[in-house]
């Protein structure tokens, strides 16, 4: 009787778990570009290590309660036991090695997967500068002095170097399928390299908590072939609108789940401009 309660109730903890691990989006285990695959390796070389402790201590919670329940008659009863050192050294050798270990991990990929490091590459690097406004996302291609809203497109096996600023609070720029989220902070400029190994359409988001229209505030990702993307960036060029003076006000007035909008015009400065309203660089401070 006790062993088919048992067996109930480990398939209906397995059953449960299954079916709450079923709605969730492992999208960090998808990666479509160089830098989320090397994010990937890490995060489950971590997990590995970090099991040599986690699994032995699952097992023996099990099996304790088990072997040495009161009425198990074949367990030894050892009252006057108190030290081991056999046990002292597995205690205490086996977290200075995990540790060690994550140590090294950490200090290598703190270099390797710096944002900042540029991606090697064959093909020029191409500069994507992102403001981040309440509550939706800016990106201005200053090559091609254009603009779009929520949504931005890159060659696949290009490099791109995204140049993050905020016009508002601080947030969070994040496409979890290419890697690396940087903050955005107003009168700053932060740095990411990215690059996209698959055509495909990508969810990005702001990752840091910003007001009441944080949740709508996503933008597309487009990953595409060469020919694509310039077909994209004639689209942008064929867009009736410009972001001029007036525009500019538009977006920075709150709004929430905004559509993506592209402009055929912007000031290739823009970005340099917006820092600069947040360091007194404009008013002579």
């Amino acid at each position: 009787m006790k062993k088919s309660v048992v067996k109930t109730s480990a398939l209906l903890l397995v059953l449960a778990s299954t079916l709450l691990l079923s709605g969730c989006n492992y999208v960090l285990f998808d990666p479509k570009g160089p830098i989320a695959e090397e994010q990937k390796s890490l995060i489950i070389t971590s997990i590995w290590v970090m099991c040599i402790v986690v699994v032995p201590v699952i097992i023996m919670s099990i099996w304790f309660p088990i072997q040495y329940r009161s009425g198990n008659k074949k367990s030894e009863y050892r009252p006057t036991w108190e030290h081991s050192n056999l046990i002292e050294a597995v205690v205490w050798s086996i977290p200075i090695m995990i540790i060690l270990a994550l140590g090294t991990i950490t200090f290598l990929t703190s270099y390797s997967l710096d944002p900042r490091k540029p991606i090697e590459s064959k093909e020029p690097t191409m500069v994507v500068q992102v403001v981040a406004m309440d509550w939706k996302w800016l990106f201005i291609y200053p090559e091609y002095e254009i603009a779009t809203v929520n949504e931005f497109a890159m060659p696949v096996d290009v490099p791109v170097e995204f140049l993050v600023t905020s016009d508002t609070v601080m947030n969070s720029f994040f496409v979890p399928h290419l890697g690396t989220q940087i903050y955005a902070m107003s009168g700053m400029e932060n740095r990411v390299h990215l690059m996209a190994s698959e055509e495909g359409a990508y969810k990005g988001f702001s990752a840091n908590y910003s007001g009441f229209g944080f949740s709508g505030m996503k933008f597309s990702a487009l990953a595409k072939t060469k020919d694509g993307f310039e077909d994209w960036v004639n689209e942008v060029k064929n867009s009736p609108e410009v972001l001029d003076d007036e525009n500019l006000a538009k977006l920075r007035k709150k709004s929430r789940d905004v559509p993506p909008a592209y402009f055929s015009y912007v000031n290739p400065l823009l970005f340099s401009t917006i820092i600069e309203n947040y360091t007194g660089a404009l008013n002579g401070e």
